[in-house]
């Protein structure tokens, strides 16, 4: 049985243990065949709207969103695996319910033998790679930094950087208050400045009630 956060665990080692508690034990529990979580970005999506649809020939489908919203719900449907070498797997698919369109971004981490360092395929045709680092924050938040990126085209793989570099910043915490995760994230390009970003919460989701289960609460509460 894989844990629900596996990939984050062993990227992280013994600092997994800074982890929030109640992150921590998601993390650890054993993960569903098929997991989903549900929630709501406060703000979501690109500016640059439809004119992000001109890089989609060249990266292909569910990399790319070309709207941006307010109080936006949106469903992650995650499944976790481990290559033939034994490394963990985390494919992910979110899903932004716009208001008159539904849009996606899917990619897969997968651990390396680097300390704290993750590989990631983005898009439904894996064109996109990065390798980002990943650690926790003073209040317990993982966090995750583009470390390198490069494009798969035609058979090569193409380093980029510079005004063709993008940066990912992405944190997952816990808000003690309500009992629930926060995703912040943030991309951008030393040219165009913010790409992408989204920031909001979500929940994990049992599959069989439709009810939310957070660690020391019921399904009732």
């Amino acid at each position: 049985m894989t844990a629900r956060g596996e990939v984050f665990l062993q990227a992280l080692g013994a600092e997994a243990e800074r982890l929030h508690p109640q992150l921590l034990a998601q993390m650890r529990a054993v993960a569903p065949a098929r997991d989903r979580a549900e929630g709501v970005f406060e703000v979501a999506g690109s500016r640059f709207g439809r004119l992000s649809a001109l890089g989609r020939p060249v990266v292909g489908p569910r990399m790319l969103v070309t709207r941006f919203g307010r109080e936006v719900p949106f469903t992650l449907t995650l499944r976790c695996g481990v290559t033939a070498s034994g490394r963990a797997t985390l494919d992910t698919t979110r899903e932004f319910r716009f208001r008159g369109s539904t849009q996606y971004i899917t990619d897969r981490l997968t651990t390396t033998v680097r300390p704290g360092i993750v590989h990631n395929v983005l898009g439904a045709r894996g064109r996109v790679e990065m390798l980002e680092h990943c650690s926790v924050t003073d209040d317990g938040a993982l966090r995750m930094r583009t470390r390198r990126v490069a494009l798969r085209l035609a058979g090569r793989r193409i380093p980029l950087g510079g005004v063709f570099g993008v940066d990912v910043d992405l944190e997952d915490g816990w808000d003690e208050s309500r009992c629930r995760r926060t995703i912040r994230m943030r991309a951008t390009n030393p040219l165009f400045g913010t790409v992408l970003e989204y920031r909001g919460w979500y929940r994990y989701v049992d599959r069989e009630d439709g009810v939310d289960h957070a660690p020391g609460r019921s399904a009732a509460q």
